[in-house]
């Protein structure tokens, strides 16, 4: 899927893989992460593939850089992956893994846990605000500006299912809070 991604963003334009990063930090980290070293080392590999070239920028007084474009084939690998029927809806999430076996440990222990998702949801929204500032600046950068209601929504589609995920732990913390105290009556 990261490759995709890659391929998605150099379609808007050439990119160094530095750039690349920043827009994964400031956009697409908030429903998929990757690392630098991660994107380089996919960088490369769609090189080796043929759906994108390299082109090395030199800079006064600076090391020279490597600036990414997507290819001919580049484009036709992204419309057929944009086209295939699988919407890549999937249920894997380590947080249910591990709430389902969180019988395991004590209730004071998975209250904690809750707690730790409540401050990363609260962090990720306050990540969040940085988002229509962030639309606007890549908006100004693509052919095609209106791709950017399209970003709108990935964003409308993250603080809707972090507040969801919110919701859920205040109700697993209520729950486990009733538990202790159903306990402690007997």
């Amino acid at each position: 899927m990261l490759k995709h991604g890659i391929l998605g963003l150099l379609n808007y334009g050439a990119m160094t893989g530095y750039d690349i990063m920043l827009t994964f930090k400031n956009s697409l980290r908030f429903f998929w992460s990757a690392q630098t070293s991660q994107i380089y080392r996919e960088l490369q590999t769609l090189k080796n593939k043929g759906w994108v070239k390299d082109e090395n920028i030199s800079q006064n007084g600076k090391p020279d850089k490597k600036l990414f474009s997507i290819t001919a084939s580049g484009k036709e690998e992204l419309n057929r992956w944009l086209l295939e029927d699988d919407t890549g809806f999937e249920t894997k999430s380590p947080i249910l893994m591990k709430t389902f076996f969180r019988g395991e440990r004590s209730i004071e222990e998975n209250v904690e846990f809750f707690k730790r998702i409540q401050a990363e949801c609260q962090e990720f929204i306050s990540g969040m605000q940085a988002s229509p500032p962030n639309i606007t600046k890549y908006q100004k950068m693509v052919k095609n500006p209106e791709n950017a209601i399209y970003w709108k929504m990935t964003i409308e589609y993250g603080i809707m299912y972090i507040k969801m995920v919110n919701e859920w732990t205040n109700k697993c913390i209520q729950e486990l809070e009733d538990l202790k105290n159903e306990s402690t009556d007997d």
